[in-house]
Formats: C-alpha cells, sequence, structure tokens
C-alpha cells in the first residue's frame, strides 16, 4: 500500500522532528526528575497515545480544521500550556515530600498510574509541534493512487510513534537515572524536583508564546 521509499522518507522526517527536544520530551524529562523512572515511562506511554489521537484526527479530516483555524489552534494550545504551567506548579509545591515519595515508590507504583498516563495524554495531543506536523506534513506521504488514504495515514502514525516512543524512553531513562544519584541527598532530590517543577512551568510558557499566531 505505501512503498518502502515513502515510509523511509517520512520515518526520516519524523526523526529530525523527534529528536530535538519539544513540549513531550521536556514534560518527560520534568517527570522523570520529579517522580522518576515508572512516571516518566508512563508519560511517554501516555504522550504516544495522545499523539496517535492526532493521527487519527488528521486522517479523518479534523487536522485540516486545527490546521486553517487560528483559533482552535490557539485554543488547543493555550490549554496544553495552562496544563503545563499548572503541572510545574504543582510539581515545585510539592518537592518538599518528594523525599518520602521516593523511598515509598515501590510501595506505591500502581497508584496514580491512569492519573500520570491521562496527563501524558493530556500533553501529547495537544503538543503543538505534533499538531502542525501531522496537520501539514503526513497527507503528503500518502500516495493517493494508491488508495486507502485513511489506512495510509495510520500506518504512518505508528511509524512516527515508534521512533516517538523510542526516543522520549531513553530520554525519560537518562533523566530517572541522575535523579537516583540526586536521592541521596534530601537536599538535592527538592532541588531536582524543584527543576523539574521549573522545567513544566517553562515549558508552558514556550508553547504559549511560540507558534502561529495569524
Amino acid at each position: 500500500m505505501l512503498s518502502t521509499d515513502r515510509l523511509l522518507a517520512f520515518a526520516a522526517m519524523s526523526f529530525l522532528l523527534i529528536v530535538i527536544p519539544g513540549p513531550s520530551v521536556l514534560f518527560v524529562v520534568g517527570r522523570a526528575l520529579a517522580q522518576g523512572r515508572r512516571a516518566a515511562l508512563t508519560t511517554v506511554a501516555g504522550n504516544t497515545l495522545g499523539a496517535y489521537v492526532l493521527v487519527v484526527a488528521v486522517a479523518l479530516g479534523v487536522g485540516t480544521i486545527v490546521e486553517r483555524s487560528i483559533v482552535v489552534f490557539t485554543t488547543l494550545k493555550l490549554l496544553g500550556a495552562a496544563y503545563l504551567i499548572h503541572l510545574g506548579i504543582k510539581a515545585i509545591r510539592q518537592r518538599g515530600s518528594l523525599r518520602a515519595a521516593f523511598e515509598a515508590e515501590d510501595d506505591t507504583r500502581h497508584t496514580g498510574t491512569l492519573r500520570t498516563l491521562g496527563e501524558g495524554f493530556a500533553v501529547g495531543v495537544a503538543n503543538p509541534k505534533t499538531i502542525v506536523f501531522f496537520a501539514a506534513v503526513l497527507p503528503q506521504f500518502v500516495d493517493r493512487e494508491a488508495g486507502h488514504a485513511t489506512l495510509q495515514m495510520l500506518l504512518l502514525g505508528l511509524v512516527f510513534n515508534a521512533i516517538a516512543i523510542t526516543s522520549d524512553s531513553l530520554w525519560g531513562l537518562v533523566a530517572s537515572t541522575a535523579r537516583s544519584w540526586f536521592a541521596r541527598s534530601p537536599r538535592r532530590l527538592a532541588m531536582v524536583g524543584g527543576t523539574g517543577g521549573l522545567a513544566m512551568v517553562g515549558l508552558g510558557v514556550t508553547v504559549a508564546v511560540t507558534g502561529r499566531k495569524d
């Protein structure tokens, strides 16, 4: 249905977009520093699900509306930015309790998993960079003459997500490893929790002030 050349070209373009840290990567890193490996990888899973919802939306034609409507685009962007800032402030306020959370991580590994997954999903589905990429680039790799355009876009989306989940997971694992070193000192751990929160706040502000405005 899709030629190997098209798949490889799309994979290469996706890789170039993914390796440049954007909202999803920075959010995963912030989560890894603030809450550890499990939270980071759960966030990656949520991000991936959110990104694929965007693929489905584009495949069904919704992506065109988002790409062409400045109102819809800006609304999604600001909602995502506000959510990131909210989570960042929350992480900063709770940085003092990070030590206890770290020590009890094995006992509470199932607590809040769905919530963490949902928060990752929200960031993934509201990622301005991914929205624009899927709306503007994804349709260009569809072979209209081969038919089944919707299925082709869904397949291309799987290629994108496979690359993204690998890259984002590596970022999360590296960041969570650094967190283990910080955990040797309560002061260091509180500092890294605050840093992760500040990163999310900064990311939210960046998302709010960048991107298409007209």
